[in-house]
Parts: structure tokens; sequence; C-alpha cells
């Protein structure tokens, strides 16, 4: 595992230490999960894969559209709440990556952003 990879790794796993995220991983361009994956020990929901893979084709064709940059700013996020589960999605501009997120349903869709900022401030 590269060096950058490795960091990666480690900061899914501290997203993953929190109680409510199920799922946390860094997606490249190409739509290959590089690091990350569910929580340990956690039986994903039947379908949660595809799922994740359906979000990340919409996040990823929302996340490169930059028609509205100029004006309202990029993309902090996008998240989908759904009976089941909150995704959500973090682009990772300069990277050309994105992190996508599973929780549970009650989840704090802000305070999981404030979370994610604080662990991947390092991160472009």
């Amino acid at each position: 595992m590269s060096g950058v990879a490795k960091l990666y790794d480690e900061k899914c796993n501290k997203l993953l230490a929190e109680s409510e995220i199920r799922f946390a991983g860094i997606v490249d361009k190409d739509g290959k999960l590089v690091t990350g994956g569910f929580k340990k020990g956690l039986t994903p929901h039947e379908g949660d894969e595809t799922r994740l893979q359906s979000f990340f084709e919409f996040v990823s064709k929302a996340s490169i559209r930059k028609e509205y940059d100029e004006s309202l700013g990029p993309i902090n996020y996008l998240a989908a709440r759904r009976d089941k589960a909150v995704l959500v999605s973090f682009p990772f501009p300069i990277t050309k990556i994105l992190l996508l997120i599973s929780a549970e349903p009650a989840v704090n869709i802000e305070s999981l952003a404030k979370k994610v900022v604080e662990i991947f401030a390092d991160v472009n």
C-alpha cells in the first residue's frame, strides 16, 4: 500500500470508529475503491455495494459539473437521505478522488461533514 493510500486508510478507519458510520471509502476517478470499506463485523444491507456504486456514479457526474462553481462556489459535499441509510460524498478536486460514506439514517449530516473536514483537512 502506498504512503498516500495508507494515509487515506487511516482516515477512513477514524471515520469508521464513529458509531453511525457503516462505510467509508476513497474512490478514484475511475470508480475503483482505493481504500476503506464497510465497518468490520457489520453485515451490509442487501444491495449496499450496488447502491454505493450507483451513488458514486451519480456524484462523480455531479461533482465534475462546474457551471455553478463561479456563482455559488464549489461542491463541499452531496448527501442523499434514504429510509435505511444516508449516503454522503465529499469530492477532493485536486487529487480527483471522492470520499464516500454510508451512515445510519439518524446521522446528523452537518456534524458528519464537520468531522470529515477535521479528519481530512490536509487532503486536497
